[in-house]
């Protein structure tokens, strides 16, 4: 009977072969169409800003990348099927006229050309794609600096750790992917060619098959061997349930075990490679079964008894060198150093005298800050907003700024383009690209002012302040304020990541920018693209897919397109190296606008240094309402700030200046790519007097202090003495009980620290710019610790921490003490029912006297014509266990000073029954020792009438007897302190919330 010949595929027609290559090609070019388009805007991007060269470095770079490691795993996955291929069988039989394996195998044959290139092409294509993402850790491979520190176990220096084993884990990695892909191309090789056959008792393998295949899996082994060795340093990384390193049981067992197995694994792959060559393969089998049940014996049964045997029953002095070596570490990873740190006892409650308080603490208690910029964005939006397509950030920013010989602190925003709130109907090309262009104006108020009220019912509001065009086109300012020379905003953070402009020369009749109601404007800047070549037009018609910029006959010759606009998308496009703090804020600097953004840089492979995740140690409360954007969440555990980045809000500059002249990590990058950092001495004074400490490693480094405070590794590891940041008072969920939350939503709900100008930790009376957080006990709402940092040029980066030594209020209860004093919640249920919203702004925690002083601003929304906007209502002011509540900060702060607001009962010790809950202040009239005139007597027994009308008025909903209720508690009131001038006790506890309120309506 005649054998049939194996069929191979059927053969494609001259026009399908034709429509074949069509679309392989159309679709070759839409893919690296786009990729070209994007390469070429890029490239004009760069060279705007002219940072060309780093461009050019990172493309070249990852086009190297990809070219190696694709040449490399394809020509080892292709050497390897050459091998396979030369050494086949010179016949091979067929086990039937079926036989699927001949099918395939004359398909290969009759096509070897184009499975011999393309199988190796698309693997390294697949590789090199893979690979030239990496770029950054071959960079700082090839520029690596030392840091001068060696790890305590093997005695290398930290670059090692940082720069070289990241590296050599990098090449073994595509090693083993080469050698284990080679491995299946070259039995599937085989297998298709004859040399290893399925068929019979155990199968065949031909002689060279077998030399081929141990080869290789020898090879694969040996590499093994490598990886053993390189895993031994990875053990300082080593991430435990209480701190990373390497443990006891990583020291005493998994470090000589990761040693025995090298030592195994080469002794195999010589096995692998002697039975190649003697044709035995029972020896690397043997090999293979030793190299299994040593991995199972000595690298995971050995460890595995001494931890559950030895360390556990002994845990605190087996690891307490660790601990030891970690909490050394993590301090120098994370700047926690003692050079940098400064942690003293704080007394947290002193008998102090007000005289003394007011004389040692004026430079604290005179720049208390009452707008709180989180708070205030719709308030700017009311009174600064001037047209619909300006905008304010949710989350305005503060600085200070030396005005008439005097440092203040302001609230400070740029009076942003925001096209998203042009009118529907005005939403066309020309207007949102061509007409309305940039922002105009710095807006600032001072931060502890408000205006002055006739009418103390209503709030207050920020004196505005502005450096802005005025409706004539010229440039006005406020005579005694912040002079701004160039006060249009082309930059900012409010630009959407596709929005554009096209800006520059204009015809006549064409559309104009706006700039005010009476006159237009013509850029004149250095930032831009040129967009008026045919080619830039077509470039960027496709790369926005717009018609209109082909067609608009106001683009010409010297027009430019605006793009990337963002100060933190620009700073990141010209440093991808850097992580960039999540926000930029706006400083005056000669005349201009100039965003100042601040760049990490960062490591995860520090040896012994705890680890955290970069997004959730920067979130809290603001990240979680959206007010503030989030952080990447990647692990680190380096981080410095040594780089700040300047952009100009007009002509979109970029500037990178080093501010950290030891960081190894930095030095690496400027080797990198030389010349785009400039060194510290061309800061100029006055850029430098507003750099501020920035708010990301502030909260990195206070979640890394509530733990690294503590030096005695027993204490580390039972967790005695432990801080945390407390939850923001302020928000609604805050008050839920912490068992009952998650570690998430606790870190979403964290509260945010706060800029304050405020007395020197160290020189009260000393004026300092400083970035502040309280920290409480860990799970409890006990005060703990005082954290501020300096933003002053002279102290720049020094971070005091004020160690309580007893228990204190912390904010949480603070605010319940607010929120339950009498006069207190009796207003704001007051204002509740008149269907006016209160807002509470940041609870500033502020030590004053040796105790601490809470401040919180309390605002008011009334709803008017679809608006509502926050207005500064009250002050609640907390001190010596005494609330104080008036509509000034003054009045406020007299009331807890001068000893007549309300007495708060202090909190049980930690043995208390109430353990630290907070009551209820007493609501009766305390007695008043020695004789009372008639008169007081007359306004003590009219405070409490009145209060018992206040009462009743509440219970019946009566707001016309409430209202005048409160007429007769006001005027009662004043008669008690014009009476009270030689009283020797305390006034009536309520005494404090004899201030006008609002009249109820209806």
């Amino acid at each position: 009977m005649a054998t049939r010949p194996p069929v191979g595929l059927p053969k494609l027609s001259r026009r399908s072969r034709i429509l074949l290559i069509v679309g392989v090609v159309l679709l070759f070019g839409l893919i690296t169409g786009s990729r070209l388009l994007d390469t070429y805007v890029n490239w004009l991007w760069f060279g705007e800003v002219k940072f060309r060269d780093v461009y050019s470095t990172v493309l070249l770079t990852r086009l190297g990348l990809f070219a190696a490691v694709g040449l490399v795993v394809g020509g080892v996955v292709a050497l390897n099927l050459y091998l396979a291929y030369r050494s086949r069988p010179v016949f091979v039989p067929v086990s039937g006229p079926d036989d699927p394996v001949a099918r395939y195998r004359t398909v290969v044959m009759r096509r070897m050309r184009l499975f011999a290139i393309g199988i190796p092409v698309f693997v390294g294509l697949v590789a090199g794609a893979s690979a030239q993402t990496e770029w950054q850790e071959i960079q700082l491979f090839l520029n690596r600096q030392p840091f001068g520190v060696t790890d305590p176990q093997f005695g290398h220096d930290i670059g090692f750790y940082a720069f070289q084993l990241p590296f050599y884990q990098w090449l073994l990695s595509w090693l083993f992917v080469a050698t284990a892909v080679s491995f299946i191309g070259a039995v599937i090789a085989h297998y298709l060619f004859g040399g290893i056959r399925l068929a019979g008792r155990g199968g065949q393998l031909s002689g060279p098959a077998r030399l081929h295949l141990a080869l290789v899996a020898g090879t694969f082994v040996l590499l093994k061997a490598v990886a053993y060795f390189f895993d031994r340093y990875e053990l300082l990384l080593h991430d435990t349930t209480k701190f990373v390193g390497a443990s006891y049981t990583d020291l005493n067992a998994v470090l000589p075990a990761k040693l025995i197995l090298m030592c195994i694994a080469v002794f195999c792959a010589v096995a692998f490679f002697a039975g190649a060559f003697m044709r035995n393969v029972q020896l690397p089998a043997i090999a293979t079964v030793l190299l299994v049940l040593s991995s199972v014996l000595v690298g995971a049964a050995w460890p595995a008894v001494l931890e559950q045997f030895s360390v556990k029953p002994n845990a605190i002095q087996k690891e307490a060198e660790s601990i030891t070596r970690n909490i050394a570490a993590t301090r120098q990873s994370f700047g926690l150093t003692e050079d940098k740190v400064e942690i003293k006892p704080y007394e947290g409650k002193q008998n102090v005298s007000n005289d003394q308080i007011k004389a040692n603490d004026a430079a604290t208690l005179g720049n208390v800050r009452l707008l709180d910029p989180a708070v205030l964005s719709r308030t700017f939006t009311q009174f600064q907003q001037q047209r619909p397509f300006y905008g304010f950030p949710n989350k305005l920013d503060v600085d200070r700024y030396t005005v008439d010989g005097k440092m203040r602190d302001y609230i400070v925003a740029v009076r942003e383009l925001k096209l998203d709130s042009l009118p529907q109907g005005q939403r066309d090309w020309i207007n949102q690209h061509l007409v309305y262009t940039h922002g105009n104006g710095f807006v600032y108020a001072e931060a502890n002012k408000v205006n002055a009220v006739a009418d103390e019912s209503n709030g207050g509001y920020p004196e505005f302040k502005t450096g802005e065009v005025k409706s004539n086109g010229e440039v006005g300012n406020d005579p005694k304020g912040i002079k701004v020379d160039q006060p249009r905003a082309y930059y900012g953070e409010l630009f959407a990541p596709n929005d554009y402009s096209i800006v520059g020369g204009r015809p006549d009749g064409a559309a104009a920018e706006y700039d005010t109601d009476a006159k237009s404007y013509t850029y004149t800047g250095a930032g831009g693209v040129p967009i008026g070549n045919v080619f830039n037009k077509l470039a960027f018609a496709a790369y926005y897919s717009e018609r209109n910029i082909l067609f608009n006959q106001s683009i010409t010759d010297e027009s430019k397109i605006l793009f990337k606009r963002t100060p933190r998308d620009r700073v990141q496009a010209v440093a991808p190296w850097l992580t960039v703090d999540s926000d930029p804020y706006p400083a005056v600097i000669n005349g201009r606008i100039t965003w100042i953004v601040d760049g990490y840089t960062t490591l995860d492979s520090y040896p012994y240094a705890q680890r955290t995740q970069l997004g959730d140690a920067t979130n809290d409360s603001l990240t979680a309402d959206g007010v503030v954007i989030s952080q990447v969440n990647k692990p680190v555990n380096y981080i410095r700030n040594s780089v700040k980045a300047t952009v100009d809000a007009y002509d979109g500059t970029v500037s990178l200046y080093q501010i950290d002249d030891k960081d190894p990590v930095l030095k690496a990058w400027m080797g990198v790519f030389p010349n785009t950092v400039k060194p510290g001495s061309e800061i100029s004074d006055e850029l430098r007097e507003h750099f501020r400490y920035p708010e990301d490693l502030f909260k990195v480094q206070r979640q890394m202090l509530s733990k690294y405070h503590v030096s005695s590794p027993s204490d580390f590891y039972s967790g005695v003495g432990y801080w945390e940041p407390p939850q923001d008072p302020t928000i609604d969920n805050a008050t839920t009980v912490d068992a009952q939350r998650d570690a998430a939503s606790k870190r979403r709900d964290r509260q945010p620290p706060f800029y304050v100008l405020a007395g020197d930790p160290n020189d009260p009376k000393k004026v300092s710019f400083q970035l502040q957080s309280p920290l409480v006990r860990e799970n409890r709402e006990f005060m703990a610790a005082y954290v501020s940092a300096s933003s002053d040029p002279e102290t720049y980066g020094k971070i005091s921490v004020l160690q309580l030594n007893q228990d204190a209020k912390g904010p949480q209860q603070i605010q319940t003490q607010f929120l339950t004093s009498d006069n207190v919640s009796r207003e704001l249920n007051l204002l509740t029912q008149q269907k006016t919203t209160v807002v509470y702004g940041n609870l500033l925690t502020l030590p004053v006297g040796g105790a601490l002083l809470y401040v919180e601003p309390v605002y008011i929304e009334r709803a008017s014509n679809n608006t509502s906007y926050p207005q500064l209502s009250k002050v609640l002011v907390w001190y010596g266990d005494r609330v104080g509540y008036a509509s000034t900060l003054n009045e406020a702060l007299d009331q807890v000073l001068s000893g007549v607001g309300a007495v708060v009962p202090p909190p049980a010790d930690n043995n208390g029954e109430n353990n630290g809950e907070t009551s209820t202040p007493p609501t009766t009239t305390p007695p008043v020792s020695g004789s009372l005139s008639p008169e007081l007597q007359k306004a003590i027994n009219d405070i409490d009438a009145a209060l018992a009308d206040v009462r009743k008025a509440q219970q019946d909903g009566n707001f016309t007897e409430l209202g005048q209720a409160y007429a007769r508690l006001d005027e009662a009131g004043k008669r008690f302190k014009q009476y009270n001038t030689g009283a020797p006790s305390a006034p009536p506890a309520n005494e404090s919330s004899v201030v006008p309120s609002p009249t109820p309506s209806g």
